[in-house]
């Protein structure tokens, strides 16, 4: 399956990216070409890597607040503790006070 991208940006045509791509022959030569897509491609890739990671790191964060909360709630519960309409701290609090 091929996906093509368009460089969307208003204002610049096919001969403005012409203009650019002789333009960035000119700056770094035939042979250079080559080895500027691979680092780009390289750079973008690391990017997407750190975005996932980040992503991931996240979802994982969130994953354990909530887990905290659910043991919280059952620590409470146990305890004969309504946890509806408390915060965290709350909870915490009415927890140490029936221990």
């Amino acid at each position: 399956m091929s996906v093509n991208y368009v460089l969307i940006i208003p204002g610049i045509g096919p001969s403005e990216m012409m203009i650019v791509a002789f333009i960035v022959m000119l700056l770094f030569g035939a042979k250079k070409l080559p080895e500027l897509a691979r680092s780009l491609g390289k750079s973008k890739g690391e990017f997407e890597k750190g975005k996932h990671d980040s992503e991931s790191k996240v979802e994982s964060k969130s994953n354990s607040v909530t887990k905290s909360r659910e043991e919280l709630e059952k620590a409470a519960k146990e305890l004969g503790i309504d946890p509806v309409g408390k915060s965290d701290s709350e909870l915490r609090d009415a927890i140490k006070q029936n221990l």
